[in-house]
Parts: C-alpha cells; structure tokens; sequence
C-alpha cells in the first residue's frame, strides 16, 4: 500500500454494475498508481457491491490517498487506523519505530511524540512485553485514529500542542522519546506528490526553511522529559544529518546516526548523559 497516483483522471469509464477486476486495474494503472492489481484487490475487498466499488475507484483516480479510502495502512505488520485529512504512515518510518523497539524493554516508558495516527506506538506496544506506552499529538482527529489503533494495548493517548500534551508525571522518566516530526524544507512541500499535499495536514509535512524546526523544537524539550540514559529518536534527510547532529549537541545530547538502506531511511538518536 503507500502507492502513489499521479492524480490525474483516466479516460475510460467504468460501467455499471460491473465488477471486472481488469477494467479496476486498467483505470488506476491509467491515473498512475503504480501497484494498480494491488490497488484493485484492496479497493475490491472493501467495497460493499459494485456501486461502492465505482466510488472507490472514482475517487481513487481522483488522487484521494489508498489508504484514506480503506481506512487502514499497514505498517511494522500492523493495521493502523487512517481517517481522511490525517498523516498516512511511510514505510521508511518503520526503522524509526524498529530502533525505538530495539531501545526498549520491560517496564520501560516509551513516548511517540506528534504520534499522528499512532503508528509507532502500536509497534512499540506490540513487540515489548510490559513496555508502558505514551502518545500525544495536536490533531484530534488523528488522536481518536491513534485510540482506535491502539485499544486494548495499554496505551495512553494524549492530545494536544506537542509536549504540553503530557502528564507531568513523565517529566525525567522517559527512556525513549520517539518522533516523527516533519522535516521537508517548506520550500519541497510543493513537489510532494498531490497525495500528500492535498489530503494531508502542512503542519504534518512543513518541516520550516530547513526542515529541521521541529526537530529543534524536539530537542529543546527532550532533556526535561529523559530520564538518565534515555533517548530521543528521529527521522531526517540524509542532507539534514550534519545540522541536526549539531542540534542535538547544542542541546546537551549525544547524538548517533543510523541508517536503513533498504527503507531509504536515516534516524538519529541521541543520549541524555
């Protein structure tokens, strides 16, 4: 899933009351979407009756994002709740929550800060026996997905502007700090594909001049929210790694860089001495 569609409209129609696979694979393949028999399957699997399944289609062609339409994306092997408007999980960002898993233990308090639908947390909570989980972001509608995923996993979910979403009580006792704050330069966010500049929240993509706004703001709280030894973790560019290895620096952490080959992926982590 994740697969992106060019946005554009494709010529044929599809006729009513049909329900020719080929004809659902013709269309998106025609829009753009890259995995279009993939795409089919899916759209297929939810649709009620072949008039559900034009609309789908319909609007899937029309850019609207695969995993909005669904309700769900996959994610760490997970099933992670996605309502229209909310930040869909990239498949990159499983290194990020494998490297908070790796980082965890039992008994250990992990924080998905700026959780979007919860995606990192639900990896967390499911792969660390006696873990306690926190997450908080500002959206609420991304906060009611992230309840929705995470229920019955013994997570408390938070909502509100960043870290003032969290209890008090968290303040020095944090051992991981994980968040997958934005980090394209604002002046990118144009050439992001339609889906993601159409149907997901700038605040979720808008990174600042550099990209690298939130993660400063990350930084800046994350020495009162760690307890000794405790990290926070976050995802950047690969142009980004000198200037946010500085950032982390200059707020009195000790930063590491690793990287995922085979998801693209680069995540810094950094200890509080």
């Amino acid at each position: 899933m994740g697969c992106e569609c060019c946005g554009s409209a494709a010529t044929a129609a599809y006729p009513a009351g049909m329900t020719d696979t080929g004809l659902v694979v013709e269309r998106l393949r025609a829009a753009g979407c890259v995995f279009a028999e993939e795409e089919a399957g899916l759209l297929a699997d939810a649709a009620a009756d072949a008039e559900g399944l034009e609309s789908l289609v319909s609007r899937r062609v029309s850019g609207v994002p695969l995993e909005h339409l669904l309700g769900w994306v996959e994610f760490g092997g997970l099933r992670v709740v996605v309502e229209p408007g909310v930040f869909v999980p990239r498949r990159r960002t499983e290194f990020l929550a494998e490297s908070a898993v790796a980082l965890a233990g039992a008994g250990s308090v992990v924080v998905d800060l700026c959780c979007g639908a919860g995606a990192i947390a639900a990896v967390v909570a499911a792969r660390v026996p006696g873990v306690r989980v926190f997450a908080a972001d500002v959206d609420p509608v991304a906060v009611r997905c992230a309840r929705r995923t995470l229920a019955g996993a013994g997570a408390e979910v938070w909502e509100g502007d960043f870290d003032a979403a969290l209890p008090e009580k968290l303040a020095g006792r944090v051992d991981v700090l994980v968040a997958n704050v934005p980090y394209v330069p604002s002046a990118a966010v144009r050439w992001m594909p339609p889906e993601a500049r159409e149907h997901e929240p700038l605040a979720a993509l808008d990174g600042g001049r550099d990209g690298l706004a939130m993660v400063r703001r990350l930084l800046g709280v994350a020495p009162w929210w760690l307890g000794g030894g405790g990290r926070v973790l976050f995802e950047v560019g690969v142009s980004q790694v000198d200037a946010a290895v500085a950032a982390a620096e200059a707020a009195g952490l000790v930063p590491e860089v690793r990287s995922c080959a085979e998801r693209d992926a680069t995540v810094v982590s950094a200890l509080s001495p």
